[in-house]
C-alpha cells in the first residue's frame, strides 16, 4: 500500500506543477502582449537612434516608425483585449488542467497495473532462499515428472529387425538383471529409439548392480537420462543422482551443468551463476554445454545480481585437428611422427584423467586414424560409447570420425 501512495502523490504533484502552468498560460510574470509592447517601444527607441547616428535616412526612419507603431497599436490592442491570461479562456484551461490530472494519475496506475506486479510485496533475501527452500521440497516426483510428457515417437529409419532384437534384449535382461553389459546395451538402445523412461530405469539397475562400486559417471548419466525424460525437468530423484555424482567426483561437468540448471529451476540463480561461470571457465570451448550455458549465463548474472559479468572469448580447443596434421607435412617424416604422436598422447592422457567434449573423442580417433594406429583408435571409439551412452547426437559424431578412421561402417 505505501508504494501506492507513494506513486500517486508523485503523480500527483506532477499534474499539479503541469496544471498550473496551463491555468496561468504563461511561464513568465506578465501576458505575452505586454511582452510584445516593451519590444516595440525599445524599436521605436534604437530608429531614433540609428537616425542619430546617421545609420539610416529620415526617409527611412518615418518608414520604421510607422510600422512599428503599427504593432504597437496591435499589441495593446490584443493586451485590452485578454487581460492577464493571455487570450486563452478560463474553462478551458481548467479542463486542460483537469485532462492532465486525471491522464498522469490514472496513466500512472494503469500502465503499472500492465507492467508491474500489484498487490506484491517485496521480497526480502531471507524470504526468496525460503520460497526457494520450499519449491525444492514441492518438486515433482520422477515418475510424476514423466507423465507429463507426450508419448515418445519411434525414429523413422529404425527398422523391424532392430525393434525384434530389441525385444529379445529387453527380455533377456529381465530374465537377467544383474547382467551390466545387457544393461548397458539396454541404455544405450533404448535411448536411439527416444524411450529416456526405459532408458533411465535400465540406467538405474546399473546403478543398483553396482552399488558403492557406482561411479560418478553412472549417476551424471541416470541424472542425463532420468532429466531427458521429464523435458528438462529436473525432478527429485535427478537432483539426488546430481548429489551422488558429485559426491563421487566434483568436476563431473554433466552433474554441474544440470545441478545450475536444477537451482534456476528453484529460483536460486546466484548458486547457478557460480556452478556455471566456474564450469565454463573450466571447460573445452567445444564442449557440448558451453553454448547452453553461454546463451543464459548473462541472464543468469543480471538475476543473482551480478550486472557487470561479460561473457569471456571464445578459445580454440587443445589438440590436434586436420590444419595441424596437415600442417606437419612441410616437416621431416621422423620429427612429423614425433610432433603427432605427441599432441595425440597429450590429448589422449587429458581425456583419460579429465573427460572431454564429444568433438575431442572424436578428434583423437580420428587422429589414431590418420596415424594408422586402427587398434587404438578402435579402443577409444568403444570407450566413447560408454562415455556418450544415450547421448544419440554425441554418438552420431563419433561414429562419423570412426567410420573415417575405418573402424566402423
Amino acid at each position: 500500500m505505501l508504494f501506492w501512495i507513494i506513486v500517486i502523490a508523485l503523480a500527483l504533484v506532477t499534474a499539479a506543477v503541469l496544471g498550473r502552468t496551463v491555468v496561468t498560460g504563461r511561464a513568465g510574470k506578465e501576458p505575452p502582449a505586454a511582452y510584445d509592447l516593451r519590444v516595440y517601444r525599445d524599436q521605436l527607441r534604437e530608429v531614433d537612434r540609428d537616425l542619430a547616428r546617421g545609420v539610416i535616412g529620415a526617409e527611412d526612419a518615418e518608414r520604421l516608425r510607422a510600422e512599428v507603431s503599427r504593432r504597437i497599436l496591435a499589441a495593446d490592442a490584443k493586451l485590452r483585449e485578454s487581460g492577464t491570461t493571455g487570450g486563452q479562456p478560463r474553462w478551458a484551461s481548467l479542463a486542460m488542467a483537469a485532462a492532465v490530472l486525471v491522464g498522469l494519475t490514472g496513466g500512472t496506475a494503469l500502465l503499472y497495473r500492465t507492467l508491474g506486479a500489484p498487490g506484491y510485496g517485496d521480497v526480502p533475501l531471507k524470504a526468496r532462499i525460503a520460497a526457494s527452500d520450499a519449491a525444492r521440497a514441492d518438486r515433482l516426483a520422477q515418475d510424476e515428472a514423466e507423465a507429463r510428457m507426450p508419448q515418445a515417437e519411434l525414429p523413422p529409419d529404425v527398422s523391424e529387425d532392430f525393434l525384434a532384437l530389441m525385444e529379445k534384449l529387453r527380455a533377456t535382461v529381465a530374465e537377467r538383471p544383474g547382467d551390466l553389459r545387457g544393461l548397458q546395451l539396454l541404455v544405450r538402445n533404448e535411448a536411439a529409439l527416444g524411450n529416456m523412461a526405459a532408458a533411465r530405469e535400465a540406467q538405474a539397475q546399473i546403478v543398483e548392480v553396482k552399488g558403492p562400486e557406482a561411479t560418478a559417471e553412472d549417476y551424471a548419466l541416470l541424472a542425463d537420462l532420468m532429466i531427458s525424460a521429464a523435458g528438462g525437468y529436473v525432478s527429485k530423484e535427478a537432483e539426488a543422482a546430481l548429489r551422488g555424482a558429485l559426491q563421487r567426483d566434483a568436476r563431473d561437468p554433466r552433474a554441474r551443468y544440470y545441478l545450475g540448471l536444477y537451482y534456476l529451476q528453484v529460483d536460486r540463480p546466484d548458486r547457478a551463476f557460480r556452478i556455471w561461470e566456474k564450469l565454463l571457465s573450466e571447460s573445452s570451448p567445444d564442449a557440448p554445454w558451453v553454448p547452453l550455458i553461454r546463451d543464459r549465463l548473462e541472464e543468469v548474472a543480471w538475476r543473482a545480481g551480478v550486472t557487470d559479468y561479460r561473457l569471456p572469448p571464445l578459445e580454440r580447443a587443445p589438440g590436434p585437428d586436420a590444419a595441424d596434421i596437415e600442417a606437419a607435412d612441410e616437416m621431416a617424416a621422423e620429427e612429423r611422427g614425433e610432433m603427432i604422436r605427441g599432441m595425440v598422447a597429450r590429448l589422449a592422457e587429458r581425456l583419460a584423467t579429465e573427460g572431454g567434449s564429444a568433438e575431442e573423442w572424436a578428434r583423437l580417433i580420428g587422429a589414431y586414424g590418420v596415424l594408422g594406429e586402427t587398434d587404438r583408435a578402435r579402443a577409444i571409439w568403444e570407450e566413447a560409447q560408454q562415455v556418450f551412452a544415450g547421448r544419440e547426437a554425441e554418438l552420431d559424431l563419433l561414429r562419423g570420425a570412426a567410420r573415417e578412421a575405418g573402424i566402423a561402417e
